[in-house]
């Protein structure tokens, strides 16, 4: 058994499908909304399960340390981060509330809260989705497939042309990278 080119060319084509699928403008959008928030003194607040949870790490890191440019830090935070807190709130409530119950405790309305899930359909994204939008906070959800319901719960969805999930997560960071990208280019 031996490893099938073709099958390797297909996942780089799909790839870039994806990635060609992306809508700059939102991009562009969103980054500007996230620039506004955290002008008036808002944090980014991000969170996942698994794959995403390393994303949404990775997006609170080009904040708060940098993306290509020298500048100030910006503060965001990631909910995945606080082993204590998402086990004792998945402990004392459960798992669906491990990101709402920390949201309730640190979010304010100038925030901007990004909750990624590649099927639109974590239970606990969703619910510290609705969570935020009680505050006031913005709310952008990097989905892939078709949405799934994070899509109706979010201010602004951004959704990935794929039922494959390691290629939506290679374009959530891509995504991540571009809304970084516009974001610095704001502070010049």
């Amino acid at each position: 058994m031996g490893i099938d080119v073709s099958d390797l060319k297909k996942y780089v084509d799909d790839g870039i499908k994806a990635r060609k699928s992306i809508d700059v403008q939102e991009i562009a959008n969103v980054s500007k909304i996230l620039y506004e928030r955290l002008r008036r003194g808002g944090k980014l607040i991000t969170f996942g399960n698994g794959g995403s949870a390393a994303d949404a790490q990775h997006f609170a890191a080009e904040l708060s340390g940098k993306f290509m440019n020298e500048r100030r830090s910006f503060p965001a935070v990631a909910l995945t981060t606080n082993t204590s807190s998402i086990t004792a709130i998945g402990n004392d409530y459960s798992y669906a509330e491990v990101f709402s119950r920390q949201l309730e405790g640190i979010c304010t309305k100038d925030d901007f809260v990004v909750g990624i899930s590649t099927s639109g359909n974590s239970q606990n994204v969703i619910g510290a989705m609705k969570k935020a939008r009680e505050v006031g906070a913005f709310t952008l959800g990097l989905t892939g497939k078709d949405g799934g319901k994070l899509k109706n719960v979010v201010d602004q969805c951004i959704n990935v042309n794929s039922d494959l999930t390691p290629i939506i997560q290679e374009v959530h960071i891509a995504i991540i990278h571009m809304i970084c990208y516009s974001f610095d280019a704001m502070l010049e």
